[in-house]
């Protein structure tokens, strides 16, 4: 009897630990590339998010991977991140293009090394996600559109930044969050992303700076 009650209840926790599986709810975290990862899947949908350990100007970094698994088409935007620290104060994801025309305008040449090699060591080094429509991508097409190495180094780093994108089904994206904090570090509080009709929640570290 004691035997059938123990594999009863391990039957139970068993059920409860696959229906979190099946049902894409639980986050899940990883470290690669030097960054801690969380991971979360909904509806077909998976975000990944990372913080960068780097900053440039007034903003600090996310990483973002994004993969559609669903049988739907879906747009997703910076603008789709949320910020709430632990004091309740929300900080909203800044447009791509303001973070484009800033990098461009502002942006030293060491805070573009220091940001592309943190981007790049982080992306490169995430062997379960190879994406279809994201930073290479962008970083390519810029290339191709300018000839000056000063410019390069500064088209390179804009195009970190995630941009608005239409994801078929099976399509996948990457990008940079920025968040508007003087400088200063995200600090510890929850993040939200309202995606693909569902709201994904993260709580990612702020590592240290170098």
């Amino acid at each position: 009897m004691v035997y059938m009650r123990s594999f009863c209840g391990l039957t139970v926790v068993a059920l409860g630990l696959l229906t979190a599986v099946i049902s894409g709810a639980q986050v899940i975290e990883f470290e690669s590339g030097g960054l801690r990862y969380q991971t979360l899947t909904k509806g077909g949908v998976t975000i990944m998010v990372a913080s960068l350990p780097s900053h440039v100007r007034e903003f600090s970094i996310l990483q973002v991977a994004i993969s559609n698994g669903s049988p739907v088409s879906w747009t997703v935007h910076p603008e789709d991140f949320a910020f709430t620290r632990e004091d309740g104060a929300v900080i909203n994801a800044t447009p791509a293009r303001v973070v484009v025309n800033s990098l461009i305008s502002k942006a030293s040449r060491g805070d573009v090394i220091r940001l592309v090699t943190a981007y790049e060591s982080g992306l490169y080094g995430l062997q379960r996600f190879k994406s279809t429509n994201g930073y290479e991508a962008r970083r390519q097409a810029a290339f191709a559109e300018v000839s000056s190495t000063k410019i390069k180094a500064a088209a390179a780093a804009s195009a970190i930044a995630l941009v608005a994108v239409k994801l078929a089904p099976g399509q996948s994206t990457d990008g940079a969050v920025f968040w508007p904090t003087q400088g200063k570090p995200l600090g510890a509080g929850h993040l939200r992303v309202n995606a693909a009709g569902e709201m994904f929640e993260f709580t990612p570290e702020s590592p240290a700076r170098p």
